[in-house]
């Protein structure tokens, strides 16, 4: 099973690499775009459409540590302008989740618990880029893969800056549950990339920091630690933002995950196509 979803997560990675085209030298504004792209991705709040496809892959997992679960989201970023000052950014996240059974062996399928994210931010930031809104949750359609009567409402919060080839910033969010099961869970997500140039290549750490409010002492917090790298690549004029990386767990419950390899496939467009 581990191997399977390791070799999964690689080829996504390869395949949507060797398969892009570079900019040839008759397109001499190629690399400035590829180099925009870059630093656009990397914001949250960013004015463009991203629909990315992270496939996540998480080792030590379950009793014994010794299981291997993977959700795949599948998250479109769509922003909308609002006058000609603001824009309300909105991120859904459709996690589909493969979970493996701790007693009679085998794996569940199911669609987790959906996150829908509205940031109001200003469509001409200055230095400090930020954005802020409501977050929901909507249950999940099995209870191997999540709570499938728990309805949540939060606030969540980005704060980022772009200074030279740096993308820096960090995502907060805490949502409580209205309906269903109680819940109350935090995440933190913060984000250091950095940008080579024109190239289109980039370093990235962007480790997602959770608690759940309502576990035990000792098993409420999921820490990871780690780094990767991605590219923004072209299949013909399509822009895809590629990268990979993995992720200890320094602070985990007893069930785990250990660590986690995370490969991402993102389409980006164009605003102006809404």
């Amino acid at each position: 099973m581990r191997l399977k979803f390791l070799v999964f997560s690689l080829s996504l990675w390869s395949a949507a690499a060797f398969a892009a085209e570079e900019p040839t030298a008759a397109e001499s504004d190629g690399k400035e775009s590829n180099a925009a792209l870059a630093k656009a991705a990397q914001n949250p709040v960013g004015d463009i459409i991203s629909i990315p496809f992270q496939n996540n892959t998480n080792f030590g997992y379950g009793p014994g540590n010794d299981q291997t679960q993977n959700i795949l989201n599948i998250q479109p970023v769509l922003p909308f302008h609002i006058g000609e000052d603001w824009n309300l950014i909105t991120r859904t996240i459709f996690p589909l989740v493969w979970q493996p059974s701790f007693t009679g062996g085998g794996t569940s399928f199911g669609l987790g618990s959906v996150n829908f994210t509205a940031f109001l931010s200003p469509s001409k930031p200055g230095a400090i880029i930020w954005g802020v809104g409501p977050v929901v949750t909507f249950p999940a359609t099995s209870s191997a893969v999540g709570s499938t009567n728990t309805w949540g409402l939060g606030a969540s919060v980005v704060v980022l800056t772009m200074p030279g080839d740096w993308v820096l910033g960090v995502l907060v969010n805490n949502v409580w549950s209205i309906a269903g099961d109680p819940a109350n869970n935090f995440l933190l997500q913060y984000f250091i990339n950095y940008n080579f140039g024109k190239t289109g290549w980039y370093l990235t750490s962007a480790p997602i920091i959770t608690a759940n409010w309502k576990a035990p002492s000792g098993q409420r917090w999921v820490v990871p630690f780690g780094a990767g790298g991605g590219k923004i690549v072209r299949i013909g004029k399509l822009p895809l933002n590629i990268n990979a990386g993995a992720y200890y767990n320094v602070v985990h419950p007893d069930l785990g995950p250990l660590w986690q390899v995370r490969v991402q496939v993102a389409v980006l467009l164009p605003a102006s196509m809404i």
